[in-house]
């Protein structure tokens, strides 16, 4: 907070600084006034494909997804990337959400209408894939799936069917799951509710509009004509325990919302999104809230543009969003934002046409895949 002025009389001297020092005032200065600079070195994928998943387990080790039944491995940090088995009958399934437990076990989820929503299983390194749910409401179609990689935990989030929206979760690792759908006798209090609001949906941008806490509370954003709004459940063994909070976020139209959420620990998270189809409109962008979501304040300067993931770097301290035209951080919760441009080493569009984020890692349409440098986001 910016407090004003205030004036004294005082006695004063003039303070003689040697000329080095004087050029480190200034240099330090000067970088106060600049943007923030390096950032995505672009990969090679050997495809061609939009990517739209993505999941960086750790050690060098990551997975991504996309359209055509797309699915890529690394091992080295991202300087091969693998291209994958096409799971049977996937061929032309768009991978929308990929989530891994190391180098030779994942989930893939594609996303469409009714059964063209499914979730493939490897064990053995994407050589073979094996179909393990598929979409049982012929309306439906999945947004994001999330799978807990220390425990046998994972959660299914799909877009309403009979007006409520859809949600599963499994115990086994992704072997079997169970939906929390009750049909006729499903609970309907003010605290129970999936239930959403005319045209209001979740959206499937980047595998990211679901979020599970360290308390395994699930929390996801959704979207739609009467803006963004957070579904957050207090215990995840009963869903009629969720409850729905609005977020100051883009509305207006179907397409737009809240697309992405992040926690930098229990109290601070963060919500981004806008309108996918006026991706350079900036109002909207951006929320944030630091008592773990039950109140929530519009970023005072948002990011420059629609925003499809979001993702907090706990090393930097700082987080980082992504979206067709650029890449933001902030460094003070979300409050503010401001863009992260390419530098000379940078192809000119580094900053550029990205979906889904798990640092390093960022992916987009064509094939893009990029890794975020290590000093990228030094100040």
């Amino acid at each position: 907070m910016q407090h004003p002025t205030k004036t004294r009389q005082r006695h004063s001297r003039t303070i003689s600084y040697p000329a080095f020092v004087r050029l480190a005032i200034f240099i330090f200065a000067l970088a106060l006034t600049i943007p923030s600079h390096a950032q995505w070195e672009i990969e090679d994928s050997h495809t061609t494909a939009s990517l739209r998943g993505i999941d960086s387990v750790g050690n060098g080790i990551a997975w991504a997804s996309g359209t055509n039944g797309t699915i890529l491995r690394t091992e080295d940090g991202g300087f091969v990337w693998q291209l994958c088995a096409i799971p049977p009958g996937a061929e032309k399934l768009d991978f929308r959400g990929i989530q891994a437990f190391d180098a030779n076990t994942a989930i893939v989820m594609s996303s469409g209408k009714g059964d063209l929503s499914r979730l493939y299983k490897t064990t053995d390194g994407c050589q073979t894939w094996k179909l393990i749910f598929t979409n049982p409401d012929k309306d439906g179609f999945w947004d994001a799936f999330l799978l807990n990689r220390f425990d046998k935990d994972g959660y299914l989030l799909g877009d309403p069917v009979n007006g409520s929206f859809r949600y599963w979760q499994t115990n086994d690792k992704g072997t079997t799951w169970q939906s929390t759908w009750q049909g006729d006798n499903w609970k309907r209090t003010q605290w129970s509710s999936l239930e959403a609001l005319p045209r209001e949906g979740a959206f499937a941008a980047s595998n990211s509009s679901l979020f599970v806490d360290e308390r395994y509370a699930v929390t996801f954003v959704t979207g739609g004509p009467a803006g963004g709004r957070i579904f957050m459940s207090d215990d995840i063994d009963d869903p009629s325990k969720f409850h729905a909070l609005p977020v100051p976020l883009r509305s207006g139209s179907a397409s737009s919302g809240g697309f992405s959420i992040e926690s930098r620990d229990y109290d601070g998270l963060v919500v981004v999104g806008g309108d996918y189809l006026k991706p350079e409109e900036c109002s909207g962008t951006a929320a944030y809230s630091h008592d773990g979501g039950h109140h929530w304040k519009v970023a005072k300067t948002p990011p420059h543009g629609f925003r499809s993931a979001v993702a907090y770097d706990t090393q930097q301290k700082l987080w980082i969003t992504v979206g067709p035209n650029g890449t933001d951080i902030s460094r003070d919760d979300g409050r503010n934002w401001t863009p992260l441009k390419p530098t000379k080493e940078d192809a000119p569009d580094a900053d550029k046409n990205w979906n889904a984020l798990s640092l390093p890692f960022v992916v987009g349409p064509n094939g893009r895949i990029g890794k975020l440098r290590p000093t990228a986001l030094n100040p």
